[in-house]
């Protein structure tokens, strides 16, 4: 809206639409998030309370059960990658919208959304891709799944000042 609409900018983005937008995202996150406790706490765990993991992720977590975690896998990697995937398809929608309405705007309009874009873009892609890669796939461990899981929750962050001060 800022970049397509910017004069109307104010009137769509009323307080009520910015309320309706942040409660949807937090009714959202709350229900996927208590769907992912509630089917990992039906489960029998047993045996030893170490995973081999950087933090306590669902996967590795699921390797404890004591328990055949087939279906609770398939409903865990179906909610995380249809939300990790559905993210990322309406980031990327939103932007060629975006690139899309700036064939109608100056060079200099043009050249300013564009550097935004390339910026918010490049960390999109630095933070959907490990996702996608962790959370749409069936129980299977690779070795490479530990760094993976550390560049998205620590490099994605600690690049996002790099990736933006390149715009500038």
């Amino acid at each position: 809206v800022a970049i397509c609409k910017p004069l109307h900018y104010m009137t769509i983005m009323s307080q009520r639409v910015c309320g309706m937008s942040m409660a949807v995202a937090w009714v959202g996150s709350c229900v996927h998030s208590l769907a992912q406790i509630f089917l990992l706490l039906s489960l029998p765990f047993c045996g030893p309370n170490v995973i081999d993991h950087y933090f306590c992720d669902l996967q590795p977590l699921l390797q404890l059960a004591c328990a055949n975690t087939y279906i609770i896998n398939l409903l865990l990697v179906s909610n995380s990658g249809a939300i990790c995937t559905a993210s990322f398809v309406i980031l990327m929608f939103s932007y060629v919208v975006i690139l899309h309405s700036l064939r109608n705007h100056s060079a200099e309009g043009r050249r300013k959304a564009l550097s935004t874009c390339i910026s918010h873009i490049i960390v999109v892609i630095l933070f959907f891709g490990p996702c996608i890669f962790i959370y749409t796939r069936p129980a299977t461990t690779f070795s490479m799944d530990k760094m993976i899981a550390v560049f998205y929750t620590l490099g994605t962050p600690l690049l996002n000042p790099i990736v933006y001060r390149m715009r500038t």
